[in-house]
């Protein structure tokens, strides 16, 4: 990750203004990769796209996924080599409420984006971003982790909607990619945590806010199991896919992203991580309030991105939830040391 593949690499990233998005920016930045993203607006205000004041880097287009006019054109006009796409509709309680707008975004998005992809003639590296929640079943208890060869079919519209994208992909891979010559693989990674996330209904920004406030942190299912990992951890996957797989084709295909099994942990420990690292006498308490449908086991097998990769996790759990603490209160207190912070994290990251 140190070496200068992606110095001067044209890079077209969907979903750039996303909490996932802004960190990739970031660390491709600073490989020295001439950046292009399309999204829309940033999703959350505050937002690390703002706060970290990447726009004035990149070339900048507000665009949607959905609208495919658009889309052709900045491909045209951009000749991207290496596609990353992570723009997403990534909440699992709002597709509920919006189960169309959900599977437009992220089944007919992945649609759009492929055919840009299958219709350019730069795209040598093509990666989609999904999820850890697209198999099926995933509600058995002590399961020793899905592996990538196991049935899709996520049970809500979110989930659901990233199992097709991921079979859109696969279509697209043996009907086209393949006979194109272009690298194309999906990335199904796990929950991810880390400075900067101020999304609705996601645990640790949820225990932000609360904490900020100094109010109690409510917890809706405190045992369901997930495979927290920071950020950086399947970002860094993301880049070293999409790198091998641009030069050796045979590196390409589908990957879980997601930490070793003592960082699958139950919701209630997590948060009595971040009580621990928070002070101040954060606290938290459990409160059902009957919402849809979630998943209460995810567990992710990772064997066969280690074995071709060589891959292995750097920071765990604990690590993780100090980091995101250390984020916060220095964007509490500096909001303008934050580019600073999350470029010292990734050097950190990097090093091992």
């Amino acid at each position: 990750m140190t070496d200068s593949f992606y110095n001067n690499k044209k890079v077209l990233i969907t979903g750039h203004t996303g909490f996932k998005g802004s960190w990739l920016t970031t660390m491709l930045l600073m490989q020295g990769a001439d950046i292009t993203g399309y999204s829309l607006q940033p999703p959350t205000n505050p937002s690390l796209f703002e706060l970290s004041g990447i726009q004035k880097d990149i070339n900048h287009i507000e665009g949607d996924i959905r609208d495919r006019e658009k889309l052709f054109k900045v491909f045209e006009e951009v000749k991207p080599e290496i596609v990353f796409h992570l723009a997403a509709q990534p909440i699992v309680r709002e597709s509920y409420k919006k189960p169309v707008y959900t599977y437009e975004t992220n089944v007919m998005g992945t649609v759009n984006i492929c055919e840009a992809v299958r219709q350019s003639s730069s795209v040598g590296s093509f990666l989609n971003v999904t999820t850890d929640k697209v198999y099926d079943n995933c509600d058995i208890p002590n399961k020793d982790g899905f592996r990538e060869d196991e049935p899709l079919d996520g049970y809500d519209p979110y989930s659901n909607s990233k199992s097709c994208s991921e079979l859109v992909t696969h279509s697209y891979k043996r009907s086209f990619f393949d006979e194109l010559g272009i690298a194309v693989s999906t990335a199904r990674a796990g929950n991810v945590i880390g400075g900067g996330d101020y999304a609705v209904d996601r645990i640790i920004p949820d225990s932000v806010r609360a904490a900020e406030k100094g109010e109690k942190i409510i917890v809706r299912r405190p045992d369901s199991i997930r495979p927290y990992q920071h950020v950086l951890e399947p970002l860094k996957v993301y880049m070293t896919i999409a790198k091998e797989q641009f030069i050796d084709k045979d590196k390409s295909g589908y990957y879980n992203v997601g930490p070793d099994d003592k960082d699958c942990i139950r919701t209630g420990e997590l948060v009595d991580i971040f009580c621990k690292f928070w002070g101040d006498g954060a606290s938290w308490e459990s409160r059902p309030d009957g919402g849809p449908h979630e998943a209460t086991f995810l567990k992710l097998n990772c064997d066969l991105i280690k074995e071709r990769f060589g891959w292995k996790p750097v920071w765990g759990v604990e690590k993780a939830v100090e980091k995101v603490v250390q984020f916060e209160k220095i964007r509490i207190s500096d909001i303008f040391g934050i580019r600073t912070e999350i470029e010292k994290e990734i050097n950190e990251f990097l090093k091992g």
